[in-house]
């Protein structure tokens, strides 16, 4: 039975809403529009994400950190293309109770300049690089645009990694390192992505070049999960990140940043859930197995303590299980769970017992099986591969089936999803196209082949591909 009342592939954007609030992800009626409550199974659901994130940065040598929330008006000053990007987005502290401040305060909207001048006093030396930190904080910008739970907020929960290097091509390296983090992560949350070099116009504020983390929603629009930026020595300077190299001499680091957001858990939702509910990848699902007793009269106790002996060692083997013993239906416990999205349900009555088996049901496929008790460690540990692996390849279709490569504006008015695109390298050209297909410039594929194609716009010799969508 569904749980919503739009299907999905009716009225995406209206499933999707409905989908976080039935499923208990959060709760919108804070009364700061774009400030979210976060309830209990949404945030264990993103503290599993974050933990995940957390054993890559620590797996590749970076060290966890946590700075202020608020930066000087001072600091935030000193990079001009920074402020001038963030500018009209910050939210500013004016006053400690009734006095007021001499120098103006704001929440932070990325952490670059509440960072950098500490890392000018932790850096004296190229012994002390490459420096890699990382901190998984709130940040706060003023989103003039609609609203929508973990796509677009004004308190944004977020992952940030900055890195300080000798020179430009150790920092290259780190941005490779960054695209092999992305890669294992998201292969872990059944995400397929696309990389993307964002234009000129619209890259990081203060950025040398940005790389975007885009994936493929099933409205046809993408969103874009994170970035990876390549700073050169543009923060440095301003921010005095400087080290005496091995000849004696100084010289400015050169940096880079990874950040991710809460997204990714918008993405999660709106790509595998379906009209029943949420389906979780079991990498991160709060629970990857539900234990359902079947109880007959008479035959309660031992269909109970056989749930119970099976969940402790499901528990033992390092998977996250539940025994649902609540007096109500097993139908009613079914459409509870399918809601949750949790990957596998089992189910055990006196029949099973009798054959020393269970019953397996996967929440992607509806799939159902037998298989022995003797063993249930080893079986739903591959069916959880099984899932995660189900998942992947289905969204790695829609995402395939739906990138196009075009070479004239009549044929892109009549494509959906992502189109690749002959571009002479101006902004008034990709402007035009964004204008035609009422999307956004997602920026150059960064495996692109070269192209020998002309502008759909200016007739002129194309320099390279261009990738247009709409997007959140």
């Amino acid at each position: 039975m569904p749980a919503t009342k739009v299907k999905k592939d009716e009225d995406f954007n209206e499933w999707y809403n409905e989908i976080v609030e039935l499923a208990d992800l959060c709760d919108k009626r804070y009364p700061i529009k774009g400030m979210n409550v976060w309830r209990p199974y949404g945030w264990t659901l993103m503290t599993n994400v974050d933990s995940l994130i957390r054993d890559e940065m620590h797996k590749t040598g970076h060290s966890e950190v946590m700075f202020p929330l608020l930066i000087p008006e001072s600091l935030f000053k000193k990079e001009e293309e920074h402020i001038e990007g963030f500018g009209k987005e910050v939210f500013w502290v004016t006053h400690a109770g009734l006095t007021q401040l001499e120098e103006r305060w704001l929440l932070r909207p990325t952490s670059e300049t509440a960072m950098y001048p500490i890392f000018s006093l932790w850096i004296r030396s190229h012994t002390d690089l490459p420096l890699k930190m990382y901190q998984i904080v709130n940040t706060f910008r003023y989103e003039t645009k609609q609203t929508r739970a973990f796509i677009r907020v004004r308190e944004i929960h977020f992952f940030e990694a900055h890195t300080c290097h000798v020179d430009f091509q150790d920092a290259e390296r780190q941005i490779q390192e960054d695209k092999e983090i992305a890669d294992r992560l998201l292969q872990k949350l059944c995400l397929p992505y696309i990389f993307n070099k964002r234009p000129e116009w619209d890259k990081f504020a203060g950025a040398y070049y940005t790389i975007s983390i885009d994936v493929l929603m099933p409205s046809g629009r993408t969103l874009q999960l994170g970035s990876i930026h390549q700073y050169k020595d543009n923060f440095a300077k301003p921010y005095e990140i400087s080290y005496e190299t091995q000849d004696g001499k100084r010289a400015y680091a050169h940096q880079t940043t990874y950040g991710m957001s809460e997204r990714i858990l918008g993405a999660i939702v709106g790509i595998h859930g379906d009209n029943k509910g949420l389906i979780l990848p079991p990498a991160i699902a709060p629970l990857q197995v539900v234990i359902i007793p079947i109880i007959f009269k008479g035959k309660e106790t031992a269909v109970l303590d056989a749930c119970r002996t099976l969940h402790s060692r499901l528990q033992s083997a390092g998977i996250r299980s539940h025994v649902d013993d609540r007096e109500t239906t097993p139908g009613n416990k079914y459409y509870d769970w399918e809601l949750k999205g949790v990957p596998l349900r089992i189910e055990i009555g006196p029949r099973d017992l009798d054959k020393q088996a269970l019953t397996l049901v996967r929440r992607d496929s509806g799939e159902k099986k037998t298989m022995p008790l003797s063993n249930a460690e080893d079986g739903v540990r591959a069916e959880l591969d099984a899932v995660a692996a189900a998942l992947y390849t289905k969204a790695e279709k829609l995402l395939n089936e739906n990138m196009h490569r075009v070479c004239s504006v009549e044929e892109a008015k009549e494509t959906q999803g992502i189109i690749t695109m002959p571009w002479c390298g101006t902004k008034d050209c990709a402007l035009e196209i964004e204008n035609v297909l009422e999307g956004n410039t997602l920026g150059e594929p960064i495996e692109s082949p070269r192209c020998t194609e002309t502008c759909p716009v200016c007739g002129q010799k194309a320099e390279k591909w261009m990738r247009f969508a709409r997007s959140y």
